[in-house]
């Protein structure tokens, strides 16, 4: 009897050992940032706005029916935490820079997608300056400086993928997707009477859009150094598998978090702690191929997605099926309505595969969720410097392993500037001080009794310039606003026109935010590269 309970204590104390050695070796948690595509924080029910978009092509609507339904962001922000105000850039790429390199525009230099600063590369040709020698400390090198093995995964809009530290990619579109043959669901530019003229190469027929390679269904997808690939990009399907598998009912979301997860478990057996970059297309307008034939006035700016249904605290998937060619599909009732409240219900689908993929992996009390998204939704807020409207996103930070002294709704000031620095202090990593870095790390904020995250946050739309504190915000197009404050529609905030209807708290806050803005205001004087590049750069480190 005794030996029976011994064995039964030592087989216990092993399976305790190893399950403590299939943690990383490091101790350290392992990191997810999911960074989604045009969604503003209206968008997300828990930020509780009135009003949010409507398909098909956007716009205000109050109506319920297309209301996200989001129960598992709403249990993360709400056991984590949610910033009620937390800016990005008014569009992708300057959000994707700042997000990448937590600096704002006036030292990365892409100020708008459409107004990058440039410099004479090495072959001697004038080009916009990559991200990567601007600001070389990206959030994947900075990651990897702290010992984390660094997958991207998504959108990419960065030419060189394989020059930000990341060890892995799955990229839809892939960075080669002229050479993918397994799709032709593409919008291509093409020459017609010496006009340049877009066709959709499924049906052939000119369309009124702009060039496209399809990252939801059928995807284009492109893989960077994926174990088992006899190149460094190969595009994916590249198996006999998957590619009998391939076809329309393919989902592009779907794949991205397939090789994620693929990703997750083997660094897992490594005992390595992991970075996921997330960039999902969810919530970006897309071409949809299967109603290619309604009016640009009704064509729908968010296409379907697979069915899904939440019973019972699960999310149930219904496997999609179309058939059909040539631009005449049928998805056999396997695919919802358009809309972008299908997008945000199908990304909340997708945070709960990851809580049961941290489950399943045992690492759920050791990894850190981001989700955030890179600027206001398209037909709404997208590219717009006007108030908030364009800088105004999502931020839900759910980390059970940081022992948080916050939860919930905290009415705080965040920037996205600020996820790079947040990395750096779960990584133990040192970035120099020489090296300039606008954003602040979360960690102070969520883990001891600081009350305040930052004073300000800041924004950029090309030459015009955003800041606001608590009490006073400028806009792109320089109107004061009082943002003491939230209205309704988390927009409409009321316009400062005299000084002497205001409190005193507002005068002097307005003053301390126009006294910082010029040292980012070089637009105009420093809109390039410096001459030469940037020079060398001191090391990361570890604290």
């Amino acid at each position: 009897m005794f030996r029976s309970i011994l064995l039964l204590l030592m087989i216990g104390v092993s399976l305790s050992i190893y399950s403590q050695k299939k943690k990383s070796k490091s101790g350290k948690p392992n990191i997810v940032v999911v960074f989604a595509d045009d969604i503003s924080a209206r968008e997300i029910p828990i930020y509780g706005s009135s009003v949010w978009s409507k398909p098909p092509q956007g716009g205000d609507t109050s109506d319920p029916i297309y209301r996200a339904k989001t129960p598992v962001l709403d249990k993360i922000a709400n056991e984590g935490v949610w910033i009620k105000t937390a800016w990005a850039s008014t569009v992708c790429m300057p959000s994707r820079a700042m997000m990448m390199t937590g600096r704002f525009g006036h030292v990365h230099k892409w100020w708008n997608n459409k107004d990058k600063g440039t410099w004479i590369n090495e072959d001697g040709k004038k080009e916009a300056w990559p991200i990567y020698e601007g600001s070389p400390h990206t959030n994947a090198f900075v990651a990897k400086a702290g010992g984390y093995a660094t997958l991207w995964a998504g959108k990419t809009q960065m030419s060189g993928v394989d020059k930000f530290g990341f060890d892995e990619g799955v990229f839809t579109p892939g960075v080669h997707e002229e050479n993918n043959a397994y799709s032709d669901f593409k919008i291509l530019q093409k020459k017609k009477n010496g006009k340049s003229i877009l066709i959709n190469t499924d049906t052939g027929v000119e369309v009124d859009y702009y060039q496209q390679f399809g990252w939801y269904w059928q995807p284009h997808v492109e893989l960077m150094n994926h174990p088992g690939s006899k190149s460094q990009f190969e595009i994916w399907p590249n198996t006999p598998e998957s590619k009998a598998s391939y076809g329309l009912h393919t989902y592009g979301p779907d794949i991205e978090l397939d090789f994620v997860f693929d990703f997750m478990e083997r660094k897992h057996q490594e005992g390595k702690p992991f970075f996921v970059y997330h960039t999902t297309h969810l919530g970006h307008d897309g071409w949809d191929f299967f109603s290619p034939d309604i009016n640009k006035n009704t064509r729908q700016k968010w296409p379907g997605t697979p069915k899904i249904e939440w019973v019972n605290g699960k999310y149930y998937r219904t496997e999609p099926k179309i058939t059909g060619d040539n631009g005449k599909y049928n998805t056999h009732g396997t695919v919802t309505e358009g809309g972008i409240h299908t997008h945000i219900n199908y990304i909340d689908y997708q945070i709960w595969q990851y809580l049961e993929k941290f489950k399943e992996l045992g690492v759920e009390d050791n990894t850190v969720l981001i989700f955030c998204a890179d600027n206001g939704t398209s037909g709404y807020g997208k590219n717009s410097p006007i108030s908030q409207k364009g800088v105004h996103v999502p931020l839900i930070i759910y980390a059970p392993c940081l022992s948080m002294t916050k939860s919930g709704e905290q009415d705080v000031l965040a920037n996205i500037a600020d996820i790079l620095p947040t990395i750096a202090d779960l990584g133990g990593v040192k970035i120099p001080d020489s090296y300039e870095i606008n954003g602040e790390s979360l960690m102070p904020f969520l883990t001891t009794n600081k009350k305040e995250h930052r004073k300000w946050i800041y924004s950029y739309h090309k030459e015009m310039q955003l800041i606001r504190g608590k009490n006073v915000m400028k806009d792109g197009k320089g109107k004061i606003y009082d943002v003491s404050k939230y209205p309704d529609d988390l927009i409409s905030f009321p316009v400062i026109n005299d000084w002497s209807a205001v409190s005193e708290k507002h005068i002097n806050e307005h003053k301390k935010l126009q006294n910082i803005l010029p040292q980012f205001n070089l637009h105009k004087t420093a809109h390039d590269a410096p001459i030469g590049g940037l020079g060398e750069v001191e090391p990361l480190r570890l604290k």
